[in-house]
């Protein structure tokens, strides 16, 4: 469906040419070097990259892990211990949780695993309650593309869900996963169970026992990866009524724990290479590139991204609250891995970039860093920069809204 959208010239959404790699292209690049480990802080490098942040340089924490001359690696951070509520960026833990779980049940069998994510159907339930991202359901029988956000009853494959998830960044299909999730973990093999069995589990379970399943799927796999809880955590569901399902807990991640996600997820430690592999697919096959990764300095390269964000206004004299604006808070977190050129890279390194600027549209504040960091990141290996587009617009601002999170 996304390649014939793609080949369609009255389709209204083009993906630029870094964005157009065939599945098998996707890969971890650093498999053969599973005991990389980040290298001591680049002095210089920090200060070139520090240097583009501003006067706001202390709202801002950053790491970045240039891997573009494999004999030489350069890392910096800034402030990349401190710790924010991740947002959005929390998925790609709850896409770790599930791999992790496959793995467990699967270990030696990734036909098996393929299978579940593959042929198991999943029923929206009120968890999804409530979110207001839209997803795109394509209906095979009419050849028909509808774009709305999910309804309680909608159907669709756990790959599916993934995709809403990750791409359109879907709060309610990451609920209904978790959901799945501590599902597969009690059951084991007879995942997936009636819909029946699957509410009387969750209307019979104390709430205390099913916030200790929620750790347990969602958090164990983080210590098991080699991260510590400390430093990344997503404690609960996405949606109101998901967190009237499963109390759980709070949620927090540091910029220096995200890079460290990177990093093995392309060395193939995020579970396995199966699970990475199939992660790094899924954060590449993203519906529109938006925030870091629209920029246009990045429109032929690779790119593989999640991002977040979370706002909040209260009343202030001359100013108008506006998506992505917070005047109490502001935070937008991108992570991204960038192949460029796409296929043939000769840049190619990894980013992790959380901010709390007030007042300032974070969304294209993230875009213009990616603009500035892959600029000097080529000038530095001496690649000139290729001619560009203008930047594509950025999502909408809502006045108004006094909060939001995507």
């Amino acid at each position: 469906a996304v390649r014939r959208l793609q080949d369609n010239p009255d389709s209204p959404v083009k993906q630029p040419p870094g964005a157009l790699l065939d599945t098998d292209a996707v890969r971890p690049r650093l498999v053969d070097r599973p005991d990389f480990e980040l290298p001591p802080a680049d002095p210089e490098f920090k200060r070139e990259i520090v240097s583009l942040l501003g006067d706001a340089a202390d709202r801002y924490s950053i790491a970045i892990l240039d891997l573009s001359d494999p004999a030489a690696p350069r890392y910096m951070e800034h402030n990349a211990g401190e710790l924010y509520n991740p947002g959005s960026v929390g998925k790609l833990i709850v896409a770790m949780a599930w791999f992790q779980a496959l793995a467990d049940l699967y270990p030696d069998d990734t036909d098996a695993r393929w299978r579940v994510l593959h042929d198991t159907q999943v029923t929206a339930t009120d968890v999804i309650i409530s979110d207001h991202h839209d997803v795109k359901i394509w209906d095979r029988a009419t050849e028909q593309l509808e774009k709305r956000p999910l309804r309680v009853g909608d159907r669709g494959s756990l790959l599916e869900y993934f995709d809403w998830m990750l791409s359109a960044s879907a709060n309610a299909a990451a609920s209904v996963l978790i959901r799945e999730g501590m599902l597969l973990r009690h059951f084991g093999r007879a995942y997936p169970v009636s819909p029946e069995l699957a509410a009387s589990y969750f209307r019979d379970t104390p709430r205390a026992e099913l916030d200790a399943q929620l750790a347990a799927f969602m958090q164990a796999p983080v210590t098991r990866n080699g991260f510590d809880l400390a430093s990344l955590r997503q404690g609960s569901l996405f949606t109101s009524y998901g967190k009237r399902l499963v109390g759980g807990t709070t949620s927090h991640a540091s910029a220096r724990a995200l890079l460290r996600f990177l990093l093995r997820l392309e060395q193939g430690r995020i579970v396995d290479e199966f699970s990475s592999t199939e992660i790094k697919r899924l954060m590449y096959m993203t519906e529109r590139r938006i925030r870091y990764a629209s920029s246009p300095a990045l429109n032929g390269a690779a790119v593989y991204f999640k991002s977040g964000s979370l706002y909040q206004c209260r009343p202030e004299p001359d100013f108008v609250c506006k998506k992505y604006h917070g005047n109490v808070k502001n935070l937008m977190h991108s992570v991204a891995i960038v192949e460029s050129p796409a296929g043939q890279p000769r840049l190619y390194y990894l980013v992790a970039l959380m901010s709390n600027v007030l007042r300032k549209n974070s969304a294209v504040d993230h875009q213009t860093l990616a603009t500035r960091i892959q600029d000097l990141i080529a000038r530095d290996h001496g690649t000139q920069a290729p001619a560009r587009e203008s930047a594509p617009p950025v999502e909408p601002e809502d006045e108004g809204a006094q909060s939001g999170q995507d």
